[in-house]
């Protein structure tokens, strides 16, 4: 049994190396799945990718079935500050489970993070992760000034969009595009749509999760604003994904739909 400390600073007790895993997050699941796929014994039932991942399932991110994590019998349990519920991950600490919890609103922040998890799970760094470090390597310091600035809703009925401390909105501001919400009191705003086309932005980015936006849906509520189509998995997952991320976010953020689609 060794002891580190996760994301939040709690320190975690393990077996080391870790031999079973419930994921509670897609994203962790497939970086977990890329570094040490036989390790996954649960996750939940949006974590879509690999595709194929034939694993015990425990329902979803918000609403975990904590008696069957327990049956699975994990060495640890991984989560997300923002995605998963603490009462939830109280539950399984108080039965006796190791819970490592990540919290990630920057790039740099997922790669340490990610790092440091596999570090303290006995896994050492994947391959994978070193080549997000070169992918992403001359945009890992300080964020460029914006060369255009958007609206980036992540949800209608009622509008969401991305505000202040996202990983979504770090990575957007890396590849030269600004958040109008980012200094926002609330991380993900209701903003009602009138506002969102009164404000002074160039384009409006859509991405395909949580909120299904497509061509038909999202753009023709921006009369004004030429519109880009993200795949949601390169905006938001920290993982495997960001190996890919950068050229598809690039050639994205330059085919752009016409204003009101």
């Amino acid at each position: 049994m060794e002891s580190a400390r996760d994301d939040t600073g709690a320190a975690v007790d393990l077996h080391h190396p870790v031999r079973r895993v419930v994921s509670l997050v897609p994203s962790l699941t497939e970086a977990v799945a890329a570094t040490k796929p036989e390790a996954i014994v649960g996750a939940t039932n949006w974590c879509s990718r690999p595709t194929g991942l034939d694993v015990s399932r425990v329902r979803g991110t918000k609403n975990p079935d904590v008696e069957k994590v327990l049956a699975l019998v994990p060495d640890v349990v991984i989560a997300n500050a923002e995605e998963n519920r603490e009462t939830d991950l109280s539950r399984l600490r108080e039965a006796g489970v190791a819970v490592w919890v990540t919290d990630i609103r920057t790039l740099p922040q997922a790669v340490t993070s990610l790092a440091r998890l596999f570090t303290a799970c006995g896994w050492g760094v994947p391959d994978w992760l070193d080549t997000v470090h070169d992918v992403w390597g001359d945009l890992l310091g300080e964020p460029p000034p914006p060369e255009r600035w958007a609206v980036i809703p992540i949800w209608r009925r009622p509008w969401m969009v991305i505000g202040r401390d996202t990983f979504g909105g770090d990575l957007l501001r890396r590849m030269g595009v600004g958040n109008i919400y980012a200094t926002h009191e609330d991380r993900y705003p209701k903003v009602p749509l009138p506002e969102l086309n009164s404000v002074p932005a160039d384009l409006v980015v859509l991405p395909d999760e949580p909120y299904a936006f497509t061509a038909d849906d999202g753009p023709e509520s921006f009369p004004r604003l030429p519109a880009a189509l993200l795949e949601g998995r390169h905006l938001t997952w920290y993982g495997p994904a960001l190996v890919e991320a950068r050229a598809a976010l690039a050639r994205q953020l330059t085919t752009l739909l016409p204003p009101g689609g």
